[in-house]
């Protein structure tokens, strides 16, 4: 597969991102239906949070099962590094500047706008490691895998629209270059990823995104989980968690099931 093939198929996947965004200009719903939509996108990023973080852990594994076999010691040490300070890191930077917001180094609740744009700037990093991978597998020959992966995240990424779309439902009506500019956030990274990766095979950067987003990521979701404690609906927002968790694991049950 060529270079240009690579990077239109990896913009391809980023861009179903768009699909999920205009969820969030619907108004006029009923307060359940808000509490729904907006604890339902918090299953989503629950997912997501399980899927980063699987990702990023398994080359970690396996250098941890070649230094058992007396090789590769320094390999696992500096990916355990590298994973364990890019989730710290990105879990503190994001809360750090969310004190700042106040002037009074403070915690202040988020806008329906910012926390939406934290989940794009979460699925942003997970999204470059994606491309990465697209990237790398058709830089190898790996052609038909790299196909694959093109369709499956492409799959997830519709779904990580509405991710970023629904606690919009609780704010001001988003304009449409908001959304274009929050789904270019979440979405664009898949396409420059799939640039890197065709050009450069990393373990250590592909870990780095992952960790960087699965810190953003649990921040976003206790943002979002403490908006859901607001409606006070606790049955609503369960079942519509549980529903968005299930959602998004059946996207990755598919791609599962396609040999990625």
């Amino acid at each position: 597969m060529s270079f240009a093939q690579t990077v239109v198929l990896a913009a391809f996947a980023g861009g179903t991102i768009f699909l999920g965004l205009p969820v969030g200009r619907l108004r006029g719903l009923p307060v359940g239906v808000r509490a729904a939509l907006t604890t339902a996108a918090a299953g989503v990023v629950l997912f997501l949070i399980y899927d980063v973080l699987a990702q990023a852990v398994e080359p970690v594994d396996h250098a941890m099962e070649a230094a058992r076999g007396g090789s590769g010691a320094g390999e696992f040490g500096l990916y355990a590094v590298v994973l364990g300070a890019s989730v710290t890191f990105g879990l503190l930077s994001v809360t750090y500047l969310t004190t700042r917001m106040s002037g009074r180094g403070e915690r202040v609740a988020l806008t329906p706008s910012q926390v939406a744009l934290g989940t794009a700037t979460g699925l942003g990093l997970h999204n470059f490691s994606e491309g990465l991978a697209i990237g790398q597998s058709a830089a190898t020959g790996a052609t038909a895998f790299a196909l694959i992966l093109v369709i499956g995240f492409a799959l997830h990424n519709a779904t990580e629209g509405f991710a970023i779309g629904a606690p919009l439902g609780m704010g001001d009506r988003p304009s449409w270059s908001f959304l274009a500019m929050a789904g270019g956030i979440g979405g664009g990274p898949t396409f420059l990823g799939g640039m890197v990766g065709y050009l450069l095979v990393s373990p250590v950067l592909s870990i780095l995104f992952l960790g960087l987003a699965a810190g953003a990521l649990i921040f976003v979701f206790n943002e979002m989980m403490a908006a859901a404690r607001r409606f006070s609906l606790p049955m609503v927002t369960g079942v519509a968690l549980t529903l968005g968790l299930l959602v998004a694991f059946s996207t990755d049950f598919v791609l599962s099931a396609a040999g990625a």
